[in-house]
């Protein structure tokens, strides 16, 4: 069954846990793991169980439960995204196998519907946008670079809806130029968005010597829109990849959960 925040209760992450977010999410993807397969390499990321996890209670704090995260086969000689004979950080893989996979007992979200493929239209991308905004994000992914775009879409039991997309850019220059991630941009159904301060406090508490996600930016609205839902929006640099994962739930989108599928996203990426 998959863990969850029921909708209407407090957000999980009071400031004393979100110092130990960071430890415990560490372990909840857990250790790499390499072994040559055919003629490629594969590479895994295998959970740890709760109880194993240290800084956390067994009691339920908010996290969802993820099946075990895997990436595809390197082809022969390719290196990793961050390796250090790979500067430009470019990802040799299939973009669909560094999509974040849906929690457990998620139900599949049909606003995001990938191709057989798993490709995703950029017209359909851009839904979540203002319509004002859409134009000129339109313009810029077709001409500056797109590659391929892949998504996934889910709800959980306690209704937060998860969109989570990848964009494959020509190089990293051109996902550091890409607009929709700022708080000058507009959401459909969120036209004003704020920094996320609970990351930048939960980065800065993380324990001594923990390697700290790189190129997260998070936004958030500062209250749900009409008062009736929050959107909170994520956004991963990673050479030639852009994540953007967009959560949105009635009332308000849970810390710890959010900041979860973010950190898991990354770590594919990484």
């Amino acid at each position: 069954m998959p863990e969850h925040v029921d909708a209407g209760t407090p957000d999980p992450a009071a400031p004393k846990e979100r110092r130990k977010l960071f430890a415990a999410l560490r372990w909840t993807a857990a250790v790499l793991v390499f072994a040559a397969v055919g003629t490629g390499v594969a590479y895994g990321i295998s959970r740890a169980e709760r109880t194993h996890v240290p800084g956390l209670s067994t009691l339920g704090d908010g996290r969802w439960t993820y099946p075990t995260l895997s990436r595809p086969a390197l082809p022969v000689g390719a290196p990793l995204a961050k390796g250090p004979d790979n500067r430009p950080g470019t990802h040799y893989v299939p973009l669909t196998g560094l999509l974040l996979p849906a929690p457990e007992g998620a139900r599949p979200d049909d606003a995001v519907k990938p191709d057989k493929d798993g490709s995703v239209s950029v017209d359909a991308f851009l839904a979540e946008y203002a319509p004002d905004r859409r134009a000129k994000l339109k313009e810029y992914l077709e001409y500056e670079g797109l590659r391929q775009l892949t998504g996934r879409g889910w709800t959980t039991a306690d209704g937060t809806r998860t969109h989570a997309y990848l964009l494959r850019f020509h190089a990293e220059g051109f996902v550091d130029a890409f607009a929709g991630c700022s708080t000058n941009m507009q959401l459909a159904g969120a036209p004003v968005l704020e920094m996320d301060l609970s990351w930048r406090d939960v980065v800065s508490k993380q324990e001594q010597g923990a390697k700290r996600p790189e190129g997260v930016s998070l936004f958030k609205e500062p209250g749900p829109a009409n008062g009736d839902e929050q959107t909170k929006l994520g956004c991963i640099e990673a050479g030639d990849v852009l994540s953007v994962i967009i959560q949105t739930r009635k009332g308000e989108v849970a810390t710890v959960p959010f900041h979860q599928t973010v950190i898991l996203q990354s770590q594919l990426l990484s």
